[in-house]
């Protein structure tokens, strides 16, 4: 990470990802989005940032507060205000990809699988691997860190395939390149999934999409 032209937030979560945090001062740092406009709040230990257009007097009118309150509810709702809706809040985590190859297949089949469908409305470049136990979408995300996101097919959970897939799909991200997962906290079997293939939570997240773009379930 260390093109000159990365968004800010690229090396905090670089950082973070290697066990490099921020003081926990209870500051929330301002940021611009990044270069695809997405919004977000970001939240690490004690510290945190928001990304978005919002002016100094709009944000000067919200509670933004880095020991929880800035993923609040009421908080999230000020800062998306008419034109902007808030998605999950996702329990953040991160590894780095292993390089030995991924023996799962290309599914250029599954476009319309509302897990591709949402993960592209997220992410760019997303190229979807899998076969018959389940499917990953690899791509990039926010501030175009390389995100994964995996789901397994009616009838087979509850037997490893998860894991087995992302541990799969992982060898298809080079081995010195850190890949993050966001989670929603309630979603334990994922959590369980993601924990035991060395992921390593680092903090939490909310997304926001144009009011315009939303889905009644909306998530990465």
């Amino acid at each position: 990470m260390n093109d000159s032209s990365a968004h800010p937030l690229a090396a905090v979560l670089d950082a973070a990802a290697r066990g490099g945090f921020p003081a926990p001062d209870g500051v929330v740092e301002i940021l611009a989005p990044d270069r695809h406009g997405t919004w977000a709040v970001v939240s690490l230990t004690g510290h945190g940032y928001v990304l978005t257009d919002r002016s100094a007097e709009e944000l000067a009118m919200i509670d933004l507060d880095a020991y929880g309150g800035s993923s609040a509810a009421h908080t999230l709702v000020a800062l998306g205000g008419d034109d902007h809706a808030a998605l999950s809040l996702d329990v953040v985590l991160v590894r780095r990809g292993t390089g030995r190859g991924s023996e799962l297949d290309v599914r250029d089949d599954l476009d319309e699988h509302p897990r591709v469908v949402r993960a592209r409305e997220h992410r760019h470049g997303v190229r979807v691997l899998g076969d018959d136990r389940g499917l990953v979408c690899i791509g990039a995300g926010l501030v175009d860190r390389t995100e994964v996101a995996l789901e397994v097919f009616e009838g087979g959970r509850g037997r490893g395939f998860g894991r087995a897939l992302l541990f799969d799909a992982l060898g298809d991200v080079a081995a010195d390149e850190w890949v993050f997962a966001q989670v929603a906290p309630g979603n334990a079997a994922s959590l369980r999934v993601f924990l035991a293939c060395g992921f390593t939570a680092i903090g939490s997240e909310v997304l926001f999409a144009p009011t315009s773009h939303t889905h009644p379930v909306d998530a990465p």
